[in-house]
C-alpha cells in the first residue's frame, strides 16, 4: 500500500516520496483515512510506531486552504506531555509541509522559557503544538484565539495523565469550542484514560496497533555482568573499543546523568546530558547535535528521552535499568527502528540480576548475561 492510496493530496504524497517515505506504517494506514473523513479516533499504539505522521499528514491535507480567520486564531491544536516532544512534533509538521504551495504555520510552545517570545511568534499560526500548562498561560494572556479550532490532538495522553496534567486538561476542555474533531493517541489504556476518552471523543473509531515483535527482533541485545563501581570505565571502554559514533545512554537520575557525562568528557569522549534540570536551550542544543550526528554520546533519563526519535540510531546502552519492564522496551526500541538493525547493551550489577530476569520474562525474550570482553 502507498500513501497515495490513503486519500492524501498529490502534493503531500509527492513531498513524502521526495523525502524517501515510500510506504505507510500500520497505524498510518488505518488512521489517516479516518482523519480525512473527519472521524474522532482513539489510537492505541506504542512509541515509535509512526503515530505522529498519522495525524500530521491528514491535518496538513485538511488545512491546505489558507485560513479566513484573523489574527491569532488557531485551526489545529496538538497537546503533548513534554517540551522535547512538542519540538519534535512541530518539526514533523514543518518537514512534511515545506514543499506545499501553502504551508500551514506550525509553532511549538512549552514552559521553562520566557513566554513573551512565544506570544510574539503567534501572530499568524495554523497549528499549535503545546504542553498543557503553557497553552493555558497563552490563552490567559489572549495570545491565541480558539473560535476557529477544527482539530484537537492529544498525543501520548497516558503520559500527560501520569505526569499530573489532569487538572490542566480539564481546564483546557472547558476553553475549547464544542464543535471540533478529536484525535487521542496513547500507548496504554487505564480507568483515567477511559474517562478522558468518554469525555472528549464523540462516537470514536478505535484503532489498536500492537508492539511489533520484529521491532525487538531487529535489536541485538547484549548484557554484561559489571560491578557498580566499574560501570564508568566499562562504558568508556565499550564506546572506544567498538568505535561507537552515536550512542544513547540511559541512567535513572539527573545527578547520575551529569556524573556520567563528566567522566566521559574527562576521558575525551564528547558527551552531553539531557534531563529536567537542564535549561531548555541546553536540552534542545544537545538533542539537535545528537540527531545530526555531531554529538557522540547523549546521556538521558527516561522522561527526557521521549523526544528522541532517530530512525538509524545504532546503539543504546542501559547504564542503569529502568524500574518498569515497559520502559526497558521503550528504551531499547530507540534503536532498530523501521527495519534497521541496532544494538542494545545493558550493564548488570549483581543487585540488578533479579530485576533483569523480570524484564526478560515480561519482554518474552531471554538475554544471556555475559562476562565482559577485553576492552583494551
Amino acid at each position: 500500500m502507498s500513501f497515495s492510496s490513503l486519500g492524501l493530496t498529490k502534493l503531500l504524497t509527492d513531498s513524502l516520496l521526495k523525502n524517501q517515505y515510500t510506504a505507510p506504517f500500520p497505524i498510518q494506514k488505518q488512521v489517516i483515512p479516518l482523519v480525512l473523513n473527519r472521524k474522532d479516533v482513539l489510537a492505541i499504539a506504542p512509541t515509535g510506531s509512526g503515530k505522529t505522521a498519522s495525524f500530521a499528514l491528514p491535518m496538513l491535507h485538511i488545512l491546505q486552504n489558507p485560513k479566513q480567520t484573523k489574527g491569532r486564531e488557531i485551526r489545529g491544536l496538538v497537546l503533548v506531555p513534554t517540551r522535547e516532544l512538542a519540538v519534535q512534533v512541530a518539526e514533523v509538521f514543518m518537514e512534511f509541509a515545506k514543499d506545499l504551495p501553502f504551508v500551514p504555520v506550525t509553532k511549538a510552545v512549552y514552559g521553562g522559557v520566557s513566554i513573551n517570545p512565544q506570544m510574539m511568534a503567534l501572530k499568524q499560526i495554523d497549528v499549535l503544538v503545546a504542553t498543557p500548562g503553557r497553552f493555558i498561560d497563552l490563552v490567559s494572556n489572549n495570545a491565541i484565539g480558539l473560535e476557529a479550532l477544527e482539530i484537537l490532538v492529544l498525543d501520548e495522553a497516558d503520559k500527560m495523565l501520569n505526569l499530573g496534567f489532569k487538572d490542566e486538561m480539564d481546564e483546557i476542555f472547558k476553553l475549547l469550542p464544542s464543535k471540533r474533531q478529536n484525535l487521542l493517541f496513547t500507548a496504554t489504556m487505564g480507568e483515567e484514560l477511559t474517562a478522558l476518552k468518554d469525555r472528549v471523543l464523540i462516537s470514536p473509531i478505535q484503532i489498536k496497533v500492537e508492539e511489533e515483535v520484529d521491532n525487538i527482533e531487529h535489536i541485538e541485545q547484549v548484557a554484561y555482568k559489571v560491578d557498580n563501581d566499574k560501570k564508568g570505565p566499562v562504558l568508556r571502554g565499550l564506546i572506544v573499543s567498538q568505535n561507537m559514533k552515536q550512542v544513547l545512554v540511559f541512567v535513572s537520575s539527573t545527578r547520575k546523568a551529569d556524573n556520567v557525562v563528566a567522566k566521559l568528557n574527562a576521558n575525551k569522549i564528547d558527551a552531553l546530558a539531557i534531563h529536567s534540570q537542564k535549561s531548555q536551550s541546553a536540552r534542545l542544543d544537545a538533542l539537535t547535535k545528537f540527531k545530526n550526528g555531531s554529538l557522540r554520546v547523549l546521556v538521558a533519563t527516561d522522561l527526557m528521552a521521549r523526544g528522541i526519535d532517530i530512525i538509524s540510531l545504532p546503539f543504546v546502552i542501559n547504564y542503569e535499568l529502568p524500574r518498569s519492564p515497559l520502559d526497558y522496551v521503550h528504551r531499547i526500541g530507540r534503536t532498530g527502528r523501521a527495519g534497521e538493525n541496532g544494538t542494545a547493551i545493558s550493564l548488570i550489577a549483581t543487585e540488578d540480576e533479579h530485576h533483569f530476569k523480570v524484564i526478560q520474562k515480561k519482554m518474552g525474550k531471554k538475554v544471556e548475561l555475559k562476562s565482559l570482553p577485553d576492552l583494551k
